[in-house]
């Protein structure tokens, strides 16, 4: 990983970490100094076990990655308690079996910490902010602001951006290039809303959104009725008269769209991260804390719990209800509601075309083949 900051901003590892315990109080629990570098050490950056500068701090999340802890240059390591105990344990019997007296520390610096994967997204963060200072708040003059919106004076807002009429903007927020903010809606303090962001009409998203590029909130839900007096086959258009409700701390990734209720409001709930790509239609209730990778397609008025982990392409045939603490494989069809909390896989395996070909036709006879079966058995067995 490059260097991030000069050394003379870079923070030293115990500002660092004190800055983490702030965040996530009692993340850390000690920091040991290594042979080579300690708590005064100056941390310009962060990187993978491979990838870490004798400047950059790093992090390992299982014992798997142990190995690389020999070669690694990083300047400290976060991880677990378990996990550095072990390796001083092991240090200690080698010394011993050697008869020496070998010194067991490592030369970086031993961040001991709950939640190194945490630690690691906490730490990013922080550099994050530091290389990208924010902009100072303004409106952009080819922004066009309705007389009756209202947008806090601590906002940014950037170029041709449309607000619409009687729409808030809230503190500290960050809207960028080319988003239009329709009629009626609201965004909440310390959210970014990044290029080219899409809300329809009475859209409210709630504080530190992070909305990303190309994204899409409110557009007409798939709502039509068959309408034969206009000819055979032909649809009436239903009117989508809700709107979008967003949580707080929601994170949506680019180019996803949600669609605006029908009747009452389509909701994200708090804590929601949704990946790229994903089509959320209208009506759809998605509970506090879920996840959901890329792909992910959900029909109309599907209701997911709180603290689901939905996989990448997942598909939801609409109207059907899922609990919370439910995990859906990549690629599942999700056909029928999901009552009970577990991990549920409905993937059907690739395989060579041809082959593929058989398998599926045996398949389609599945019906078949089970009633002559249990003909089979019932002549078996004499009844």
């Amino acid at each position: 990983m490059p260097i991030l900051l000069s050394e003379s901003d870079a923070p030293s590892l115990a500002d660092l970490v004190g800055f983490v315990n702030v965040r996530v109080p009692g993340l850390v629990s000690a920091v040991e100094d290594g042979t080579q570098f300690d708590r005064h050490t100056k941390v310009q950056g962060i990187g993978s076990l491979a990838s870490a500068g004798t400047r950059e701090i790093s992090f390992i999340v299982s014992a798997k990655y142990e190995s690389e802890l020999a070669s690694t240059q990083a300047c400290a390591v976060a991880m677990q308690a378990s996990l550095a105990d072990s390796r001083g344990s092991r240090a200690a019997e080698s010394s011993a079996a050697d008869n020496t007296h070998a010194c067991d520390k490592s030369p970086y610096a031993t961040v001991i910490c709950r939640e190194p994967y945490l630690f690691y997204a906490v730490v990013a963060g922080w550099f994050e902010q530091a290389c990208r200072p924010e902009p100072a708040a303004a409106i952009h003059p080819s922004a066009v602001v309705a007389d009756d919106a209202t947008v806090d004076p601590s906002a940014t807002i950037g170029p041709n951006v449309v607000i619409g009429a009687r729409s808030f903007i809230g503190a500290n927020t960050r809207i960028e290039a080319n988003c239009t903010v329709g009629d009626d809606c609201e965004v909440g303090p310390d959210s970014v809303i990044y290029p080219n962001v899409t809300l329809y009409e009475r859209v409210r998203v709630g504080a530190r959104a992070i909305i990303h590029a190309g994204v899409v909130l409110g557009a007409d839900g798939f709502g039509f009725a068959p309408n034969p007096m206009a000819g055979k086959g032909a649809w009436g258009k239903i009117a989508q008269l809700g709107g979008v409700r967003i949580g707080d701390d929601v994170e949506i990734g680019a180019n996803t769209t949600i669609d605006r209720g029908a009747l009452e409001d389509t909701t994200i709930g708090n804590g929601v991260k949704l990946d790229n790509l994903i089509m959320i239609a209208h009506n759809c209730q998605i509970g506090d804390h879920t996840a959901m990778a890329a792909c992910v397609g959900m029909a109309g008025s599907t209701i997911v719990g709180q603290r689901c982990i939905i996989g990448g392409a997942a598909m939801f045939a609409g109207h059907l209800t899922v609990v919370d603490d439910v995990q859906i494989s990549g690629g599942t069809a999700v056909t029928s509601d999901v009552r009970k909390a577990g991990r549920y896989t409905g993937v059907y395996p690739f395989d060579q075309h041809t082959d593929w070909q058989k398998n599926a036709a045996v398949l389609g006879q599945l019906s078949t083949l089970r009633r002559r079966l249990r003909d089979l058995e019932r002549r078996d067995s004499g009844v």
